[in-house]
């Protein structure tokens, strides 16, 4: 299986604690090289550069057409990341994206991209038995308690899936 991610969902995993999750669900993550300066160079997120930096199912690659990504980035106004992501999940027919911002998803979907953000991630994790509905929960009020950037819609529409699982 072929999954790629934008910095974002890797980021709100961490916030969550739950990052390990990925390897239950997908095995090994692939992580274009913006990507991996994304999480790794910016001070906000020191904690979260050594996790990455020392995560064996995490792994570095590049793009294959940096010309296409630079005219993505020209042409829909995306970063760096989000725009190698984007283009390796398609040179590489992935078999997911996780992206988390608005504009990339809508980028991906345009181009046919399988997607999913960190929440479907964490309530796939909830309904196959990976973590528990507790820990689930737990994971959205640490994505709340970080002020990550995930409407209280789709936190609440976790939430009842979640619980859903408990029936």
């Amino acid at each position: 299986m072929i999954v790629v991610s934008d910095s974002t969902p890797l980021i709100t995993l961490m916030k969550a604690e739950q990052l390990e999750i990925l390897r239950g669900l997908f095995g090994d993550v692939l992580i274009p090289d913006a990507v991996f300066r994304e999480v790794t160079t910016n001070e906000k997120f020191k904690d979260e550069a050594d996790l990455i930096r020392n995560c064996a199912f995490i792994k570095v690659v590049s793009v294959g057409d940096v010309e296409r990504v630079n005219m993505l980035q020209r042409a829909t106004g995306l970063d760096r990341g989000e725009s190698e992501a984007i283009v390796y999940a398609d040179e590489n027919n992935a078999d997911i994206l996780l992206i988390d911002e608005e504009a990339g998803r809508k980028v991906a979907q345009n181009m046919n991209l399988p997607i999913s953000g960190s929440i479907g991630v964490l309530v796939k994790a909830v309904q196959i038995g990976l973590i528990s509905v507790d820990e689930g929960l737990q994971a959205i009020v640490k994505i709340r308690k970080a002020n990550r950037h995930v409407s209280d819609r789709l936190l609440h529409f976790a939430e009842n899936a979640m619980q859903a699982t408990r029936k």
